[in-house]
């Protein structure tokens, strides 16, 4: 049941003031993230990069503290990382961010934009159906973004409507209910520097894990790819095809990028897909049709988002319901445009998934089962909806 105890998140940035990290009365257990997991991965990057790394211990007690004395040590060494990274890259870069009616998300995320080490030649937000002026009265707040509405429902049409009305070489997408580190936008480009790289997505963090629903969405359905870069490649494509290729494991829609001419190359966004349609899984089809086409997808943790999840239970089964609605109706619209059987066999395998998760939920972890209806629901669903939109 650790689950559901809500954790105080406390996102550290090494070149300002390391903060004194302590537990208070509503925040009992503090959790320190950096101790085991992200430490060993900073030391063996900047190793790569032929930096000098502290020694710091990764055994702590229970109950002992991190503060100044173990997360100053990376200073240093971080700052000079910075400097290497920081070299300039020549391409210019388009943000989209795709709303509907949600304009106290937009206005964190449009806020979180503004403080950008390197900004992006455009900000383009693209109103999907609102159901009042809203959205455009608060982009009209924000000096030098473009407003673009789009009436067809559905957030790949936005996505579309977003390839259609910007002009960089480079295109961004991230999702309203995200917030933006300061270094993202230069570490997005550098990402792009292998010609070969047609899509990347970054590191998405969560920004909350107050309620027993976001602790729950972390802890089974989280967005965290991990802190190593990965490249997705033809390799990867083929090892996974007679089985169904896991293309969402690239990332998430909520933080990633595209090359403008891979829309040229392998097509736009499948308007099957996603929210107001299908229900999810538009970005992973599209991440396919490149992986398929012998291109490569980067996962690169240091382009860094925030992202906030749903605070109630009833919103995160909804959202589960739909991110496995999406899901079977992107496996069958794989197959129709590929013809690639391994599809149809991770369709079939879906039971068996099912059974795993119940057997964890009995013997192991109950809160695993608090979202399965809503899985089994939409996955049927998908099916209808498929079949319905062929």
């Amino acid at each position: 049941m650790v689950a559901t105890v809500p954790k105080k998140l406390i996102h550290v940035e090494l070149s300002a003031d390391v903060p004194i990290l302590a537990p208070d009365r509503d925040y009992p257990v503090f959790y320190v993230v950096a101790v085991r997991t992200i430490s060993p991965r900073i030391s063996n990057h900047l190793q790569e990069h032929g930096l000098s790394v502290p020694e710091v211990s990764t055994t702590i007690a229970q109950n002992d503290l991190v503060g100044d004395e173990m997360l100053s040590q990376w200073k240093e060494p971080f700052a000079q990382w910075r400097k290497q990274r920081f070299a300039p890259i020549n391409t210019s870069l388009s943000v989209v961010i795709c709303t509907r009616d949600r304009t106290e998300y937009l206005k964190r995320c449009l806020q979180s934009l503004q403080t950008l080490s390197h900004p992006p030649e455009e900000i383009v937000v693209v109103d999907n159906a609102p159901s009042s002026t809203a959205t455009q009265q608060l982009v009209k707040q924000f000096s030098h973004i473009k407003y673009i509405l789009e009436p067809k429902p559905g957030l790949d049409f936005a996505r579309n409507a977003g390839v259609n009305n910007s002009a960089s070489n480079i295109l961004a997408y991230i999702d309203d209910d995200v917030t933006i580190h300061p270094d993202w936008s230069v570490h997005l480009r550098q990402a792009f520097q292998d010609p070969q790289v047609m899509a990347v997505t970054g590191l998405v963090i969560a920004a909350a894990l107050e309620t027993e629903a976001q602790c729950i969405f972390e802890n089974y359905w989280s967005f965290n790819r991990g802190y190593r870069t990965i490249l997705y490649d033809s390799q990867y494509f083929d090892r996974y095809k007679c089985i169904g290729v896991p293309a969402w494991r690239v990332g998430a829609g909520a933080n990633m990028a595209f090359r403008r001419r891979i829309f040229d190359l392998v097509g736009y966004f499948d308007e099957r897909l996603d929210v107001g349609a299908a229900g999810c899984s538009g970005d992973s089809e599209l991440w396919y049709r490149i992986l398929s086409e012998k291109w490569t997808c980067r996962y690169e943790p240091t382009a860094v988002a925030y992202h906030w999840h749903r605070q109630e239970i009833s919103g995160l089964r909804n959202q589960i319901f739909n991110y496995m609605r999406g899901h079977v109706a992107e496996l069958l619209i794989r197959f129709e445009k590929h013809h690639h059987w391994g599809n149809i066999i991770r369709l079939i395998l879906l039971p068996i998934h099912f059974c795993r998760i119940v057997t964890i939920g009995l013997f192991k972890d109950k809160l695993r089962l608090v979202t399965l209806t809503e899985e089994i629901r939409g996955c049927f669903s998908g099916l209808k909806y498929y079949f319905h939109n062929k």
